[in-house]
């Protein structure tokens, strides 16, 4: 990386409401598209905050990019409290070189009003096309390139805190403690991109054993520098998450530092482990301990679409395991428990379709007036939700493949095969496809029972997943 100069990013990840009311703003697509190349334009290194995405834990790595990053760049657009509260330490400890962005149709924080601002526009239901994306990037690039001719000459700073407070002029920090936090930081850069390429090519089952000999070899330096980055070491488990090592990723987890380990985010994916590895082996007591975790997360800051949707889950894999044993009444009881819990999480995030789309598939396979009623409220909110999400530049896997499961669900095989294709474009990871397919798989059991013809639907779920034992040809 050189001696390029650090840029650190303060903006909210993934989407996020829109303060005006209109459709969610896709912070991801705003910072691939235009926000990283702006900067790598002015010459410089990129280095997005990751507490954000942890619920906005405010840790030691933050304040040391804060601190130590040559430039900043901050998207004021959404009024997000931790790009607000990033923004003050930024003010206060540099009198220059940042910058801060929004977008022109949405209302800027009263506070922050009197900065200079750069806007930029989007388009329609509040997506970035192109153009717009590509006139974001050049204002990026030539603002940092004039910040940066700026603080050459010394010129007046652009932190109001340094403007209006007579003799504010805070210690920096000693040179040798810089330069170690700039080499850390670019070394932990480094790490992230490996970990993201390993994620990149998860779902290339012949390359699973060089996988894991790269992440294992990260962990161990990861792990024995003591290093306090959020993104690194959640990036470790997401690495193992990507390659379905459950049981790694409980490792992991046992290795990081108190306060990460517990935050929301990561113990929702410690129980995600347990339950997928109890799954595997059908050990009850991996499972009792997820579930203890989820539940006790639910307690404390009440239902959520993520929390409730795990638990669902839960509850879903012991309604199969009981189906299969053949214990029918404790199979109905745990799938109205699962069904419950969806319906939880759906009602809790609208936006949210994972809930939503195992609500409405469970009621289909649990039938019954009153179920199938239940199923045709829900399903039109499910399909509305994840047609606001495929109207963005770049959907992900999971919105193609809830409305492959959304078509299977209404018989319609020509559009559930288009939804097929996007999804196995969009897929990243091997465990996404398996989701999908054991899905698709308790919908043609309830189906074939109730004499359906599944044989379109056994197609797909090869496609999505052959397991061994299943049919090579269409069944009905």
């Amino acid at each position: 990386m050189g001696d390029q100069p650090l840029c650190f990013v303060l903006m909210p990840f993934g989407k996020k409401p829109d303060p005006a009311g209109g459709a969610d703003i896709d912070f991801d697509r705003i910072y691939k598209a235009a926000i990283e190349p702006g900067i790598r334009d002015a010459g410089m290194i990129p280095i997005r905050a990751d507490e954000e995405e942890l619920g906005g834990i405010i840790h030691q790595a933050m304040y040391e990019r804060l601190l130590v990053c040559d430039f900043a760049v901050a998207d004021l657009t959404a009024s997000n409290p931790n790009v607000l509260y990033e923004l003050g330490v930024r003010h206060a400890a540099r009198p220059r070189t940042t910058l801060t962005v929004y977008a022109a149709q949405k209302p800027l924080p009263f506070d922050v009003a009197l900065l200079r601002t750069a806007p930029y526009e989007l388009g329609d239901g509040n997506s970035l096309p192109d153009p717009c994306a590509e006139r974001l990037r050049q204002r990026v690039r030539d603002r940092l390139l004039e910040l940066r001719r700026l603080a050459q000459e010394g010129s007046p700073g652009d932190s109001p805190l340094f403007q209006l407070v007579r003799g504010w002029a805070p210690a920096p920090l000693a040179l040798e403690a810089a330069a170690s936090f700039q080499a850390q930081l670019k070394a932990n850069e480094e790490v992230k991109k490996q970990l993201s390429d390993i994620r990149a090519r998860s779902n290339v089952k012949e390359l699973r054993p060089q996988n894991l000999a790269e992440l294992a070899a990260i962990r161990a330096q990861v792990l024995g520098s003591s290093t306090t980055d959020v993104g690194v070491l959640t990036g470790l488990i997401r690495g193992y998450r990507a390659l379905s090592d459950w049981t790694n990723m409980i490792e992991v987890y046992g290795q990081l530092p108190e306060l990460l380990q517990q935050q929301v985010t990561v113990r929702q994916m410690l129980a995600f482990a347990y339950n997928r590895r109890a799954e595997d082996h059908h050990d009850p007591a991996d499972r009792q301990r997820a579930l203890e975790i989820l539940e006790g997360l639910r307690d404390k800051q009440g239902p959520t679409s993520e929390t409730s949707g795990l638990i669902g889950r839960i509850y879903k894999s012991q309604w199969e395991e009981a189906r299969a044993r053949g214990e029918l009444a404790n199979a109905r009881g745990y799938l109205k428990q699962a069904i419950a819990s969806y319906v939880e999480g759906f009602e809790a995030d609208w936006r949210d379709i994972y809930p939503g789309i195992n609500a409405v598939t469970l009621l289909d396979v649990q039938g019954g007036k009153t179920g199938l009623e239940q199923k045709q409220r829900l399903l039109p909110v499910v399909r509305f939700a994840v047609e606001q999400r495929l109207r963005a530049v770049a959907p992900d896997y999971w919105d193609h493949a809830t409305l492959l499961e959304i078509a299977v669900l209404e018989n319609d095989a020509d559009q559930a095969l288009d939804a097929l294709d996007s999804a196995l474009t969009a897929a990243t990871e091997t465990w996404q496809q398996e989701t999908t397919a054991g899905n698709l798989r308790i919908i043609r059991q309830a189906r074939k029972e109730r004499g359906d013809d599944v044989g379109w639907l056994t197609m797909i779920i090869n496609e999505l997943d052959p397991a061994p034992g299943e049919p090579a040809t269409p069944d009905s």
